[in-house]
């Protein structure tokens, strides 16, 4: 069950109450905040919550205003678009910047970021980094992300070339542990990194493992399958 520390509270709390019915996950974004890089990292918490939520079994919809340029940057980070309006269905979950404040439902803190990165590497800084905590991404190690995402994905191409392995119950109990407990994506990315390298998981099991983390991640770990002979 994924917990969330409500902002409101400073409390954990199940993200879902319910398991039926739909979650409303909800974007609160400054006016003018443009293309605003803490505004986008808002975009993304809200994004891999909700996939965290449907993972779960619960469907999920984002809701919120989001301006045409911010929706621009968020398309080209593989970040699911926000419904416009403000519908009530389902229970809500507030994604917002930090010091803001929400009244009603559960409040899910996201601090800001500063400086400028390359777009294609900007969804696997932002998820290396715990929401809570400021990005400086003049300080990013961006080479290590870019060589990171670049080894994954070669790997997972070639994984997919072996015969299919069920992803180990342990793996798969791991990560779910991980992002069930506040959201901690870097430690889902701690998960990969150490199972990359473990002797005794076999590469179609690899692949499995990857892929079924990516439902969360969004890194498009999948994308270079069928290049690699």
């Amino acid at each position: 069950m994924l917990r969330i520390t409500d902002v409101r509270t400073g409390e954990s709390t199940d993200a879902v109450r319910a398991r039926r019915g739909l979650a409303r996950v909800r974007v609160h974004l400054s006016e003018g905040s443009g293309t605003d890089t803490s505004a986008l990292r808002v975009l993304l918490v809200a994004d891999v919550l909700a996939r965290a939520v449907e993972i779960g079994g619960t469907p999920a919809v984002i809701v919120g205003d989001v301006s045409v340029d911010l929706r621009a940057r968020a398309d080209a980070l593989g970040i699911r678009r926000a419904e416009g309006g403000t519908t009530d269905a389902g229970p809500a979950l507030h994604v917002l910047a930090a010091g803001d404040t929400v009244t009603e439902g559960i409040g899910v803190e996201v601090a800001p970021v500063t400086g400028t990165a390359d777009p294609t590497l900007l969804r696997m800084i932002l998820l290396a980094t715990p929401r809570r905590e400021p990005v400086d991404l003049d300080a990013a190690d961006l080479e290590g992300a870019r060589e990171t995402l670049a080894r994954w994905r070669k790997s997972v191409a070639t994984w997919a070339t072996r015969p299919s392995k069920p992803v180990p119950e342990a793996v798969r109990q791991e990560l779910r542990a991980a992002w069930e407990d506040d959201l901690d994506v870097p430690a889902v990315l701690d998960v990969l990194r150490r199972l990359e390298s473990a002797e005794d998981v076999p590469d179609g099991a690899r692949f499995e493992t990857y892929a079924y983390a990516d439902r969360l991640l969004g890194l498009e770990l999948t994308r270079d399958i069928g290049t690699v002979r």
